[in-house]
């Protein structure tokens, strides 16, 4: 059993982690940290492990546990680690932006390895140090980076994508909290989201051309999930580019290919990512679809820590959807 230690265990990622780890046969959770709950029983946040944990949070850590989650907001991790020394034996798995571009991998000799299994699985088992990629980026990568390997994502691509309020985190906002998004939708940081950078570093990872991408995300009236809808044009045929993504992701234990349109709620409640292609005429519409929670954050974060381990990659997350 590896011991696990979670920072910032309050919020939608570390309440979700706390979940997949008390069901996780190889790991035992040492502690979660939390500023603003310390002392209080984690039931009493996530109602949902009622009786399955005697565990309170803590404000203080373990520097020896085998494997670190941060769960902080964005731009906090960096602060955290340099306040906070834990063993070089450590894993840690960071699940904000702080490590996720090239250009910021580096913290004071710690070298942060992009955890897309998908795109780096090697990478990321001789790995000590990952970082989770980003909920968006998930699903838009993983439609994306067959064509991007075969050298067929050399014209524009355009994007547009919803999620569910969870993606916004838990604290509540004008754009988050019930009154104002239920029965509604709206767009939000048009062709500028912040999840370009490491979508645009995977998919030029191959080094063949890659066209302009316009990315348009939105906000949907519902929890969790994303559904990403793309389009770019491709001079092969729909089995053509079937074939280039049924063998890409050949190996990918939670990447599936549908020959039916998808919908969410496919994917709810579990760490798969399932993809459609269509094709009208020369244009190829590509369809993702991610729980922004799992695949695209804590259940990707697992994934990581079970290549990290040399355990089975699906272990701890064999999990079903509800599809009604």
């Amino acid at each position: 059993m590896i011991k696990v230690g979670i920072i910032g265990g309050s919020g939608y990622t570390g309440g979700e982690l706390i979940r997949l780890l008390l069901n996780h046969s190889k790991a035992e959770l040492d502690f979660v940290y939390s500023t603003t709950r310390a002392g209080k029983s984690i039931a009493s946040t996530h109602a949902d492990v009622l009786g399955q944990t005697d565990l309170n949070f803590t404000g203080t850590v373990n520097p020896k546990v085998d494997v670190l989650f941060l769960c902080l907001g964005h731009g906090n991790s960096t602060s955290f680690l340099k306040e906070n020394h834990f063993s070089d034996e450590t894993k840690i798995v960071d699940l904000s932006n702080d490590f996720r571009l090239e250009a910021d991998a580096v913290l004071d000799g710690k070298r942060f390895v992009y955890g897309l299994p998908e795109l780096s699985k090697k990478e990321i088992q001789e790995a000590d140090h990952i970082a989770n990629p980003g909920c968006f980026a998930t699903a838009i990568q993983l439609a994306l980076l067959p064509l991007a390997k075969a050298g067929k994502l050399n014209h524009e691509v355009h994007i547009n994508a919803v999620t569910g309020s969870t993606g916004a985190g838990i604290k509540p906002s004008e754009t988050t909290h019930f009154s104002w998004r239920n029965n509604n939708a709206s767009w939000y940081k048009p062709f500028t989201h912040q999840h370009l950078g490491e979508i645009n570093e995977s998919l030029n990872s191959f080094e063949l051309p890659v066209g302009d991408i316009y990315f348009l995300p939105n906000r949907g009236n519902f929890s969790r999930g994303i559904l990403a809808t793309i389009y770019t044009k491709f001079k092969g045929s729909l089995d053509e580019a079937k074939s280039i993504f049924t063998t890409f992701y050949e190996d990918a234990p939670f990447t599936h290919i549908s020959e039916e349109a998808i919908h969410l709620k496919q994917v709810v409640n579990t760490n798969n990512c399932h993809i459609h292609l269509h094709k009208h005429g020369d244009v190829l519409l590509l369809t993702s679809a991610i729980d922004n929670l799992l695949k695209g954050a804590s259940g990707q974060a697992v994934q990581n820590m079970n290549l990290m381990f040399g355990y089975e990659e699906t272990e701890g997350l064999k999990l079903k959807a509800g599809v009604f």
